[in-house]
């Protein structure tokens, strides 16, 4: 710590409470791996009595399937890096849940690591939790020191009273730069007009966190998060603010890489029949403010490629008529694999005609692809005009597209509610 930082015990005071806002399990294992160090949370999640778990090694504590997983990043911690693995709890009341544990040398003034700490995230949800990061109340200084995430405490008029050796890294100023200054003058007026209202909104009592893509010198763009946690006084006002960056990059990717799984197909890339009901029910909800066209499209011919040229081929058609709606269509509206060689495109009109105009634009991509291996039927219907149900909206298309087969293919036909109410042909089954 630099000199002219605050009092040791003003720092002390500052970790003590450091940790309790972080509000995470916290174990500390000496060289014979055994736990000498965990606080409330690790008691909790553990869900043994302190007695039981302090003086004991890892795999007396979790079983040796635990062990196994933990033991090759204890050695590497052990030999000061900074590790993570990942392993399904088997412990009571964590059973079958997956975490991440990083691991972390604890070093002294020589360089020698004799002890290290370990960090679980619960990544069972897709939803990163730092643990608590604990240590013994006369090692706390050196365990911030040592944790590789910024952590900073100002006090109510912003000035900082505490940043740690991560954050003097990320900043590349000296402590003796750093304490006693405004946070935003150390920030620059830009990034303080950005991080001021989180700071503000912490200030009134509850944390706040916030999730930005940074640009970093060394790795480039990353996502990290934020939280503003306050610190309370004896009399329940807040005195001042803790602040926590981690990297959740590889997260925030996993978790927009699932998103878009739930809402694209995987083999056209166009929304999800689940992502299209979604979407036309809350359309339809609207529909008398802002009219809607459900188009319903199914390949003419789609069959005779795939009997012909096998299923590679067939999912090359596929793809193409996707890309064709695509362009067909506006930024607005929307396009969806309903199954099969089915699609569905949801787009708002103004009238009756504007729907027809763009059923006859789709009809003419799908018939502008290569060699023009497959036409389109192409049955629609109007919302509210029809319909202001979803599933009653979509059997009108449906009915209508199955009229353009039955009329030649390679068509276009309106299923007006009246239309298809009305006697006439039986259409074929499915």
């Amino acid at each position: 710590m630099d000199p002219t930082g605050p009092p040791a015990t003003e720092r002390l005071s500052h970790n003590e409470r450091l940790v309790d806002a972080i509000d995470l399990p916290i174990g500390r294992w000496d060289a014979g791996n055994r736990l000498v160090f965990c606080n409330k949370p690790y008691l909790q999640w553990a869900a043994r009595a302190r007695e039981e778990l302090i003086g004991r090694t890892l795999q007396e504590i979790f079983g040796t399937e635990a062990w196994q997983c933990a033991q090759p990043a204890f050695e590497a911690a052990f030999q000061g890096r900074t590790v993570t693995y990942e392993r399904r709890l088997t412990h009571v009341g964590k059973g079958g849940r997956w975490a991440r544990i990083q691991a972390f040398p604890e070093a002294d003034a020589q360089g020698r690591v004799d002890s290290i700490f370990t960090i679980a995230f619960d990544i069972h949800d897709d939803v990163v939790q730092r643990e608590a990061l604990t240590a013994a109340r006369e090692r706390l200084d050196r365990f911030t020191e040592n944790i590789p995430y910024p952590l900073t405490y100002v006090d109510r008029n912003f000035v900082l009273l505490f940043v740690n050796k991560a954050y003097i890294e990320a900043t590349g100023q000296q402590p003796k730069q750093l304490l006693g200054q405004p946070i935003g003058d150390v920030r620059g007026a830009k990034r303080w007009k950005e991080h001021k209202p989180y700071f503000e909104r912490a200030l009134e009592g509850k944390p706040v966190h916030y999730t930005r893509l940074v640009d970093l010198a060394t790795e480039g763009p990353r996502w990290m998060r934020t939280s503003y946690v306050p610190d309370f006084g004896d009399d329940g006002e807040v005195i001042g603010l803790y602040t926590v960056t981690i990297d959740v990059h590889e997260l925030t990717l996993a978790q927009e890489n699932l998103k878009r799984s739930v809402e694209r197909d995987s083999l056209t890339d166009v929304l999800s029949r689940r992502t299209m009901m979604d979407r036309l029910e809350a359309a339809l909800a609207t529909s008398h403010q802002t009219p809607m066209a459900l188009f319903f499209v199914d390949l003419d011919g789609f069959k005779e490629v795939n009997d012909r040229l096998g299923h590679r081929a067939g999912d090359s058609v596929l793809i193409g008529v996707a890309r064709a709606l695509q362009g067909a269509v506006r930024a607005e509206d929307s396009v969806a694999r309903f199954g099969g060689d089915e699609f569905l495109v949801l787009a708002p009109i103004r009238d009756a005609a504007g729907a027809h105009a763009l059923a006859l634009h789709m009809l003419a991509a799908v018939r502008g692809l290569p060699d023009r291996p497959v036409s389109a039927s192409i049955g629609y219907a109007l919302a509210p005009t029809d319909s202001q149900q979803p599933l009653k909206l979509l059997q009108l298309a449906d009915e209508a597209m199955y009229e353009a087969k039955r009329l030649g293919k390679d068509r276009v036909v309106y299923g007006s509610a009246s239309r298809a109410t009305a006697p006439g042909p039986a259409l074929p089954s499915r």
